[in-house]
Parts: structure tokens; C-alpha cells; sequence
């Protein structure tokens, strides 16, 4: 329970369901630590009030799980390596891959409970022959699937949604019904432990590092110009890169091993294959050979259709019917058979 409206009501329809149910907040760092006030964001003192309080108007025990160390080292020390190495992470699918589902999912087995219960928007559902399946929410506008593709078998056995099947309105509409304080409150941001700034102020005032400046390479292989540090740019970048050129620019390649940054056209940044590693597939342990799916590159994006192949290695090859804009090392590619999740990896390496 974050303290916000969506796991709320999600405790209660568990509750309805006639679940017994205790309530789980994850301190996942602290604020002084991020150089963050201890109001702001979901470690916030406020949020867990907010929190405890609807546990203990739906009867719930309530318990803070203090998460820091796992926290530094599989989401902020990922996140900071990313970066570091040129490519562009989506701390979010951390999160949910490491604590939640891994930290989180391990202490409701030591506690001997059946399920984590979460306020994500996205559907489980079971075949005939066992096997757990996750599929896109109801409302498309919230559906979370793209960050929850890493689930296994095992994790979706003992997961529950509950909200999945309903609208945010309507999700708003039964805390209100039930005088939940937080009926109204705003949708937490993305990344939690990133509020005041950029990226790269958080990184730098994390680490304490100062990460040195290197060549622009602009569009005709000539050095244009100098950067402030990799760690400031990500793929189809446009804006801050204190250019002046006759025509638009984007950043299309950031090299840690040569510290430079490399420049070029809007249509530079269309690409049509891509391979992913870390793959997870849900419907099944591999891919029955070559499969025509959809595929998003990032968060909240339109799938599109692709043809995907698993290598020898264990990637998934994905070449697009059409080429993508800006493929991203570091992004997540999630695959779908209409509102199916198919599964999914982490975008490793792209092809002209």
C-alpha cells in the first residue's frame, strides 16, 4: 500500500472478496539519502499515514517493510549504471522485477500468506491447463502491462489485480463511496526517488561523481562541438545539447567507450530490428518459432507489429514492419498478441 487511491482500492475489493488481508508498505529509501524533503514522494511520512489509515478502516493489520539496502542495489544502482554506460533505464520494471515481486513476493511467503495484492492496471488469468497468463487492463489509458512483463509462473500464481477491470474513474468512484481520504489524491510520478531536477543532478549528487565532458560528433563525422558528461543524454534527445545548427538535431548514439555523443538527423533515428536479453516469456518457456506480435519500445507506446525470433543465445530478434523511431539500449521491449502479454527483454543491441 503506497498511500494512494489504486492500492487502497484494491485492499478493499480483496477485503469484499472475503480475503483476510494485512497491509504493506515498502520503505524503499531514505528521502535524505536521494536529497529529497521527508514529505515528498512514496516514502513519505504522509503516504504511509495515509496508508495506515485505510488499513485500519478496512481492519487490516498494517506493517512497514524496511527495503533500503535491496532498494540501492537493484534499482538506484542499476539505474546510476545504466546511465553510466550509455543506455537509458526504466527504473520502474526494476522495481516491480526486484522488490515487489522478489523481496516483497519472498517476506507474504515467510509471513505464510497466498498472495501479493497490488493496485496495478492488468489482468491475470488461468487456462485450462494451468498455465497463469497476463493480459492488458480494461482501461487502456492506465494499463500497466508493459512493466510487468518479467512476471513468472510462479509469481503470477500468487498475484491478485483487482484492478484490472475497472477505470480509474470508477476506481476514484468507489473511494469516494467509502470516505477513503486519499479518494482525490494525485497519481504518484514515475520515478519515485527522481523529483526535484534531472536524471543526471540526481546521479551526480547520488554518487558524487562529476562525469567529464567529451565531443558532439555532428552529422558529417566532425567533431561539432562539446558535451557536459553521457550521463545528460539519451537516444532522440533534441533539446540542451547547446547546438546551433542549420537545421534540427537529435542525439542517435552515446559511446561511454569513447565518451562522445553522436549527432544526426530526425530520420537517423529510425531503425527497423532490434535484440533483447534478460527475456521473460509468460505463455511459454520459448518462442514455437518465428511468432507475428506487436511490440512496444517503451512505456505507454502504440505496439507495433513485428516478426520475433528467439536466438540460439536466448534474445528475442524483433524486425519491425515498419522502421521505430529512437529504439533505446536499456528500454524494454514488451511483446503482445492483442491485449496478451506475451512476455518481453531489455533492448540490448538495434539494426539500421
Amino acid at each position: 500500500m503506497s498511500g494512494g487511491v489504486d492500492s487502497s482500492v484494491a485492499a478493499y475489493l480483496m477485503k469484499e472478496k472475503g480475503f483476510e488481508c494485512i497491509g504493506a508498505t515498502m520503505k524503499l529509501y531514505d528521502n535524505e539519502d536521494v536529497g529529497l524533503s521527508r514529505s515528498n514522494t512514496c516514502c513519505s511520512l504522509d503516504d504511509i499515514n495515509d496508508a495506515r489509515n485505510i488499513a485500519f478502516s478496512l481492519g487490516m493489520p498494517y506493517y512497514v517493510f524496511n527495503f533500503t539496502d535491496a532498494f540501492k542495489e537493484e534499482v538506484i544502482g542499476r539505474f546510476i549504471d545504466d546511465y553510466e554506460h550509455g543506455r537509458t533505464p526504466n527504473p520502474c520494471i526494476a522495481c516491480n522485477r526486484y522488490m515487489k515481486f522478489e523481496k516483497l513476493y519472498h517476506r507474504m511467503l515467510e509471513m505464510e500468506y497466498d498472495y501479493v495484492v497490488t493496485g496495478h492496471y492488468a489482468r491475470i488469468r488461468q487456462d485450462e491447463a494451468g498455465r497463469f497468463h497476463l493480459y492488458k487492463a480494461v482501461d487502456a489509458s492506465k494499463d500497466q502491462s508493459y512493466v510487468l512483463y518479467s512476471l513468472t509462473q510462479e509469481q503470477l500464481a500468487h498475484t491478485y489485480f483487482p484492478l484490472g477491470g475497472f477505470t480509474k474513474d470508477q476506481v476514484r468512484a468507489i473511494a469516494q463511496e467509502h470516505g477513503f481520504i486519499n479518494a482525490r489524491k494525485h497519481d504518484s510520478q514515475d520515478i519515485c526517488f527522481v523529483v526535484n531536477g534531472t536524471y543526471a543532478e540526481f546521479i551526480e549528487r547520488y554518487t558524487g561523481k562529476t562525469y567529464p565532458p567529451g565531443p558532439f560528433i555532428g552529422p558529417d563525422g566532425m567533431v561539432a562541438g562539446e558535451h557536459k558528461g553521457i550521463i545528460r543524454y539519451t537516444i532522440g534527445q533534441r533539446k540542451g545539447l547547446g547546438l546551433a545548427f542549420g537545421e534540427p538535431v537529435y542525439v542517435t548514439e552515446v559511446d561511454p567507450e569513447s565518451n562522445t555523443v553522436r549527432l544526426g538527423s530526425n530520420e537517423d533515428l529510425f531503425t527497423t530490428t532490434l535484440e533483447a536479453d534478460s527475456v521473460n516469456l509468460i505463455p511459454f518457456d520459448h518462442l514455437p518459432g518465428s511468432m507475428r506480435l506487436t511490440a512496444s519500445i517503451r512505456y505507454q507506446a502504440v505496439p507495433k507489429p513485428a516478426t520475433v525470433t528467439e536466438t540460439p543465445e536466448g534474445r528475442l530478434r524483433l524486425v519491425f514492419d515498419t522502421p521505430q523511431r529512437a529504439i533505446t539500449l536499456g528500454q524494454a521491449v514488451v511483446l503482445y498478441d492483442g491485449d496478451e502479454v506475451i512476455g518481453g527483454g531489455t533492448i540490448c543491441k538495434k539494426e539500421v
